[in-house]
């Protein structure tokens, strides 16, 4: 008798990862991401200038072998400012997303296993945080809290939440009905085994695509509100305050450097992460490989 060798089939994570290599976009954003990373994490080990030093004798100097992206009108270095707002942005993204990420989880898990009245508790609060007008709360919430890295984190965080919510709810709906969770109801499980034994990893799916898309959306948020005067203040540096700083007509005239490269760092920082996070999305989705 001759052996048949089946072809063994690959596991979930492992097409995941080849839909997501598959994908042009996304590999591009992601070879657009991983320099910058690489570059606003070690800058201050090979670049010479801080960001908040000032070299007199360089006032609104444009690019050069010295200062490679020019000066500002108080002689700081461009690249060193930007790439230092690239870390405080990246900073307040990834810190606010994590926050909204918790929040969102528990809010949508105990929702789903917490019974009918706080599912229709929680829902009707999650709706009106949803109803409210986004820009307006921001605005709102930002002058509340005051400038600085930690009011800004707090803002962008409490604005994230409410989608991710009714999306984990929406999946853990479904999952309390399957058969090993009514096992484990029947068996005595309490409320958090439900919510970390079955409920987390069954959304880990959710949880990784809705990060990678609303970092940059937090990001911009951060951008909008350091514009307006309300995220990170000067000295320190970060991309939406770098723009407000060179937003009067002779800057945009004549010293082009100073709002063209933090404008291009933002464009290319959110488009690249919404290219990764579209591909994360796709990859996760069995119904990829019926296309």
């Amino acid at each position: 008798m001759v052996a048949i060798a089946l072809p063994r089939s690959n596991g979930p994570l492992a097409r995941s990862l080849s839909r997501f290599l598959s994908n042009g976009a996304a590999v591009a954003g992601l070879m657009i991401l991983l320099p910058v990373l690489i570059a606003v994490l070690t800058y201050d080990l090979w670049w010479p200038y801080a960001p908040n030093d000032i070299d007199l004798r360089a006032l609104n100097k444009g690019p050069s072998a010295t200062h490679w992206f020019g000066t500002d009108g108080v002689g700081r270095d461009v690249l060193a400012r930007l790439l230092q707002g690239g870390r405080i942005s990246l900073l307040v993204a990834g810190v606010s997303v994590a926050i909204s990420l918790v929040i969102g989880f528990l809010v949508g898990a105990l929702a789903a296993f917490g019974g009918r009245i706080t599912d229709g508790s929680t829902m009707r609060l999650v709706d009106l945080c949803m109803t409210l007008p986004p820009v307006i709360l921001l605005l709102v919430l930002a002058s509340i809290a005051g400038t600085g890295i930690v009011p800004t984190i707090f803002v962008i965080s409490l604005l994230s939440w409410p989608v991710l919510s009714r999306m984990v709810r929406a999946r853990l709906l479904e999952l309390r009905e399957r058969d090993f969770v009514v096992a484990a109801r029947g068996m005595g499980a309490n409320l958090w085994h439900l919510l970390f034994r079955h409920g987390l990893p069954n959304c880990i799916d959710i949880l990784v695509v809705y990060a990678t898309l609303q970092i940059a959306n937090a990001i911009l948020l951060e951008a909008g509100l350091s514009f307006l005067g309300l995220g990170i203040p000067p000295p320190e540096a970060s991309w939406g305050n770098m723009l407000n700083a060179a937003r009067s007509t002779v800057v945009l005239e004549q010293y082009v450097w100073q709002w063209m490269f933090p404008g291009a760092a933002l464009v290319l920082a959110v488009l690249a992460i919404n290219f990764i996070g579209d591909g994360l999305r796709d990859a996760f989705d069995p119904r990829s490989d019926l296309n």
